[in-house]
């Protein structure tokens, strides 16, 4: 029993949040003819057939009203074929109401007017005229085709009306649903836009964060380096000057080696905190993958670890900052190599993929090592943060990789299983020298980013270098939302005529 009742509930709450005014429009007329029925009936002059007659028909009219509402309660999702049904016991209801009231003669023919209406409101004016032509058809029936009580001119009239309602009716009702489609079209997409928003202020609020860690760490480090390398000098002094084999040469050792972890710490931060210069060229990233492996060699073959290097000749050049790109690269190789302390192998490819309507060059950096916790996949890029044992790294290293992917306007992915290894992929925006002669994404929406100051005032990150690629480095499609901020406060670069233009039409 409680699981019936738990059933119905359910089946209410569902009418309930689905229903629309329609719904409740086509319940009210229906008790309204009902009451208006039996109203008739009561105050009319009838005769005592003629009252046990409509009687009757008003008793079809409840139990097919009845079963309708029952079908609609249990199948609400296909009430629009449950009103199809329905309109054809309403129409043998007004049928009935006419032929045994008189025919032509009836004024219950109005009834044909009402469902005309109705319909043609809620199903469209295709829907409506056929429910004229229905009711036309139908009313010839209810008046036997005698003619001789009703002028066929008077006749047409009558019918005429029916198309008359049907037609502007259905319009409208058309109109009003595209506009409904139309505004709830609108409203999902403002949802979607303060939530995209919502997640864009977080990540300017993060990025301020680390901008902000970024000034106060470059401060203290450069206060903390004087010192140090104050401290380390006379360490090494200490340990050319004390007695060999002493505790004092092994303290004096003891702290120039903590000395020089010190150092490469402060160089990561300094590295990671200031604004660096890049100067971009475009360079053959299979030349740069080759040079960065040269020194890993032989590290890696007393390690156990096999490089394997799949390069695919004939990859366009790239816009890079080569030194930078070559920091990323070992960075990532010294972590790879760090995951494989009982050796494997470490494979780097180069390939072409495309993303987001443009083509990227890859570098991908592959390792048979313990992998990483997917846990732990989200929080790879926060400054200080490693997945290493304390006192190996300084958590900055794949912090600089993002950094240095943010300044070619490319990203860093990285893909994972634990006790099979990891996948880096570095990805460079391919964008062909002859690209600068077409018209930038700036001078088309006449946005005036190129004329923007030096000063405190930021650029559009497109600029100068990427105005055909827009959308993928600082719009809809980038993947670091919170560098696209110019083409977030614009919205969805889908319907930015520039991307139509360059992406869809491909006339620009």
């Amino acid at each position: 029993m409680r699981k019936i009742l738990g059933t119905l509930r359910d089946k209410w709450t569902l009418v309930k949040r689905e229903s629309e005014i329609a719904d409740v429009g086509f319940l009210i007329l229906r008790v309204i003819v009902l009451g208006g029925g039996y109203g008739w009936l009561a105050y009319s002059e009838l005769s005592e057939e003629n009252i046990r007659v409509f009687s009757s028909i008003l008793k079809y009219f409840i139990t097919y009203c009845v079963s309708i509402y029952l079908l609609l309660f249990f199948k609400f999702e296909k009430k629009r074929a449950i009103y199809v049904l329905s309109l054809a016991f309403d129409l043998s209801f007004v049928y009935l109401l006419t032929k045994y009231s008189g025919g032509f003669n009836s004024n219950f023919f109005i009834g044909f007017y009402l469902l005309t209406a109705l319909h043609s409101f809620y199903y469209g004016y295709l829907f409506g005229l056929a429910v004229a032509v229905i009711s036309t058809v139908t009313y010839m029936f209810s008046g036997n085709f005698d003619f001789a009580t009703l002028h066929w001119t008077d006749f047409s009239l009558r019918v005429s009306f029916l198309f008359l309602i049907a037609l502007p009716l259905g319009l409208l009702s058309e109109k009003l649903r595209r506009d409904k489609e139309e505004i709830e079209s609108l409203n999902r997409e403002l949802l979607e836009s303060i939530d995209e928003l919502r997640k864009l202020q977080h990540k300017l609020i993060q990025a301020e964060k680390l901008s902000a860690l970024g000034r106060l760490t470059a401060d203290i480090a450069h206060e903390i380096r004087n010192p140090l390398t104050a401290i380390g000098g006379f360490a090494r002094r200490l340990e050319k000057r004390v007695q060999e084999g002493t505790k004092e040469e092994e303290y004096a050792k003891l702290i120039a080696s903590e000395v020089e972890r010190l150092e490469r710490i402060l160089r990561d931060v300094l590295s990671f905190s200031r604004e660096a210069k890049y100067h971009l060229n475009y360079e053959d990233i299979n030349d740069v993958a080759e040079e960065s492996l040269k020194a890993y060699i032989e590290l890696c073959r007393e390690q156990g670890i096999d490089i394997k290097m799949e390069l695919t000749p004939g990859l366009p050049k790239i816009l890079m900052d080569k030194d930078q790109v070559i920091q990323a690269i070992n960075n990532l190789v010294i972590n790879a190599i760090d995951a494989m302390p009982q050796g494997g192998t470490l494979t780097v490819k180069t390939r072409m993929e495309e993303r987001n309507y443009i083509n990227y060059v890859v570098f991908d950096i592959i390792d048979t090592g313990t992998g990483i916790p997917e846990e732990k996949l989200e929080r790879l890029f926060e400054p200080f943060y490693s997945t290493k044992h304390v006192g190996h790294g300084t958590g900055l290293g794949l912090s600089i990789c993002k950094k240095i992917m943010d300044e070619h306007r490319g990203f860093i992915k990285v893909s994972s299983t634990v006790g099979k290894g990891s996948v880096f992929s570095l990805y460079f925006p391919y964008v062909p020298a002859g690209e600068a002669f077409k018209t930038q994404c700036w001078e088309h929406n006449k946005c005036g980013v190129d004329k923007a100051g030096d000063g405190e005032e930021k650029t559009c990150p497109a600029y100068p270098n990427y105005g055909r690629i827009c959308w993928a480095v600082a719009g809809t499609f980038c993947e670091g939302k919170a560098r696209g901020m110019f083409a977030q406060k614009i919205g969805d670069c889908r319907k930015c005529e520039f991307f139509i233009r360059v992406v869809e039409k491909k006339d620009l």
